[in-house]
């Protein structure tokens, strides 16, 4: 379990293709300083198991499913990742309860600065759009972040309208096949100097992790059958 405080901006400082898996070497001084094999440390919001550690980096084996399912895959050899290691129960809670298992992957749409923050604007897989709510927490790419807005794209051949910053709505969007749903966060100068958010452009993905309560939530009123 997480916290979605990042500790540490790293780098991946080698990758192993295992045919159906890989096996991933990143620099991480602070997060490696108590680390042990079997430790669990997130990159980029993704919980990975410790090998080997040695030099201020670590190893972790990197499964096809989560090569599959998050942007760890299209990581390259130099690259920055968000590092934080497991919470302890002496923890402070900072951020809210991140499990660092990825829900889906979606894409930096835009980003509108401001003289003291920055609001950027994500896609949003539409299976996720149900647990994401207006003030609630998200995870992006391991970063705890609070939906400052949240909207969809109308379906081909409907129009719609730009919502204006931090208000939810729709808007088309060119060269987009079909529904899609879009989210916002706020970023302090702090998040943008100590994360790959910072340095993040339009097109870029980003792993996303909604909030599990929400998910638990769904299906207990479901009465179990999901």
């Amino acid at each position: 379990m997480f916290t979605g405080i990042i500790e540490e901006l790293g780098e991946l400082a080698g990758s192993l293709d295992l045919g159906t898996a890989a096996r991933f070497t990143v620099r991480g001084p602070l997060v490696t300083a108590d680390a042990r094999h079997g430790d669990s440390i997130a990159v980029n919001g993704v919980c990975l198991t410790v090998v080997d550690v040695r030099d201020g980096t670590f190893t972790a084996d990197v499964m096809k499913e989560t090569l599959d399912r998050s942007s760890l895959g299209a990581l390259a050899v130099g690259d920055p990742v968000n590092l934080e290691r497991a919470a302890t129960l002496s923890s402070r809670l900072g951020g809210h309860l991140v499990q660092g298992h990825v829900d889906g992957t979606g894409s930096l749409l835009e980003r509108r600065p401001d003289e003291h923050w920055e609001v950027v604007r994500f896609t949003l897989p539409a299976g996720l759009a149900r647990y994401v709510v207006e003030k609630g927490s998200i995870t992006v790419d391991g970063v705890s972040l609070t939906v400052s807005g949240i909207g969809s794209f109308p379906a081909p051949g409907r129009s719609g309208s730009f919502p204006a910053p931090g208000r939810s709505g729709s808007f088309p969007a060119p060269g987009r096949s079909g529904p899609d749903d879009w989210f916002e966060v706020s970023l302090i100068p702090t998040t943008l100097g100590l994360t790959t958010l910072g340095k993040k452009e339009p097109g870029d993905p980003v792993n996303i992790e909604v909030d599990v309560i929400a998910k638990y939530t769904e299906k207990l009123l479901a009465g179990g059958r999901q």
